[in-house]
């Protein structure tokens, strides 16, 4: 978006979190919560400059985002959110369009919200707009002053506020819409002779409207999508409202989950349309399910790629393999990293594949386990058969060629290459 600067505030350790992660790094159905505004920014705004306030763990935080697309600045001490927002000053000092503010630890705002607050904010050219959400308990957030024409006059803070002003629902959601110049010049002005002795950003509405600035506030059509994590449980809770999100969009696309609550699925996934998920799934990664699969109960896939007509069973777990059309999987059965099953392959009870590929129509239907390793087409692998692939020094592989059949209780010690058409 042309003349539009991104700053997003992250440079808060999150105490009341009582962990030794700084809290935009906590992982939020699978991603780090600073993430979610990040790639809100990056994909769906696409500013003229990206700009992420930092602190706490720095470097952490830089390594997890190597985007190049993204500016740090670093926040030494952190003496507020006004005081962040005037880090990036130096990076945006001839920068003539407007700036928008947001907060590295509300991830459930939307791309349309933000699109709109952007668009109004131009529309109506005012010099600031701020986004505000009228919550039933404001507990927690600042409120939003009016004046008699109703016209926003400040941002109180709930420390600051007065008994009268804790009853006004509105309330502020920390992400503002700013012309540049009056931004930076605004926040020489504010003090800090409030309760936490803090350069509070949310000044700057107080300031605009002594300077008789033109001020608007828009509402965000949904409370939740404005929520702060500062605790665990506010973390739980925001996992819960976004998988919800993603398995509605899901349902849409036209997969069938029979128990939507207990289906975790992360925002990466993807997953072709027919494909029914029976409860306890947890699809994780970057991870792609294709049309017509049969999923579950109790299944957890990671990084995986599943192809059409794929049935995976009861309590199966698959990490970073690739399994072709028709295949099955399970039940009790586990495919390490590296895994790849080739069409119409049966891998079943109590079964365990790693850094393996089984041929097409190849079965081992129970109690074996296959590890680096090459099975050609038709292969049967009776039960109770194991590759003996590490020698307590090397791993080595096992070759066993097409049509062959391995009976019961077969111990293959590798390296070993069994010929096709072979019977154990």
């Amino acid at each position: 978006m042309d003349n539009l600067a991104v700053v997003i505030l992250a440079a808060g350790i999150g105490k009341r979190m009582r962990s030794d992660l700084v809290k935009v790094l906590h992982p939020l159905l699978g991603r780090p919560m600073l993430s979610y505004p990040l790639e809100l920014t990056l994909e769906h705004l696409q500013p003229e400059k990206t700009i992420v306030v930092i602190g706490h763990q720095a470097k952490q935080i830089q390594d997890a985002f190597s985007d190049p697309r993204i500016t740090f600045v670093r926040q030494k001490d952190q003496l507020g959110t006004g005081h962040a927002v005037a880090m990036s000053e130096p990076l945006l000092r001839d920068f003539k369009g407007c700036v928008l503010i947001l907060c590295g630890d509300t991830p459930l705002i939307t791309a349309q919200t933000l699109t709109e607050l952007a668009h109004h904010h131009r529309r109506k050219k005012v010099t600031l707009t701020l986004l505000t959400a009228h919550r039933e308990d404001p507990r927690g957030y600042g409120r939003i002053v009016h004046g008699a024409l109703g016209k926003v006059h400040k941002v109180v803070e709930e420390k600051d506020a007065t008994s009268k002003e804790r009853e006004i629902k509105e309330v502020n959601t920390g992400i503002y819409c700013v012309q540049a110049r009056f931004l930076f010049k605004a926040l020489t002005k504010i003090r800090t002779d409030n309760a936490q002795g803090e350069y509070y950003l949310p000044d700057i509405v107080e300031l605009a409207h002594y300077k008789k600035k033109r001020i608007n506030a828009v509402s965000a059509p949904d409370p939740a999508e404005i929520m702060g994590i500062n605790t665990r449980a506010e973390l739980a809770q925001a996992e819960e409202i976004l998988a919800e999100r993603v398995r509605q969009h899901w349902m849409a696309e036209g997969v069938t989950i029979q128990d939507p609550r207990s289906v975790f699925i992360e925002p990466s996934v993807h997953i072709g349309k027919d494909t029914v998920l029976y409860p306890n799934c947890y699809l994780r990664g970057k991870t792609i399910i294709g049309e017509g699969c049969r999923l579950g109960p109790q299944v957890q896939i990671s990084d995986s790629q599943i192809g059409k007509g794929v049935q995976i069973r009861f309590c199966t777990m698959i990490t970073e393999s690739t399994i072709e059309a028709d295949a099955i999987v399970g039940p009790f059965s586990h495919l390490r990293p590296h895994c790849h099953l080739e069409r119409g392959s049966k891998i079943g009870n109590f079964v365990e594949v790693k850094q393996s590929r089984i041929g097409e129509g190849t079965k081992a239907n129970h109690l074996s386990y296959i590890g680096d390793s090459e099975l050609g087409k038709g292969v049967n692998i009776g039960a109770g058969t194991i590759t003996c692939n590490y020698d307590g020094f090397h791993k080595h592989r096992t070759i066993i060629e097409d049509e062959v059949f391995v009976g019961s209780n077969t111990a293959l010690v590798a390296p070993i290459k069994v010929g096709r058409g072979a019977v154990l």
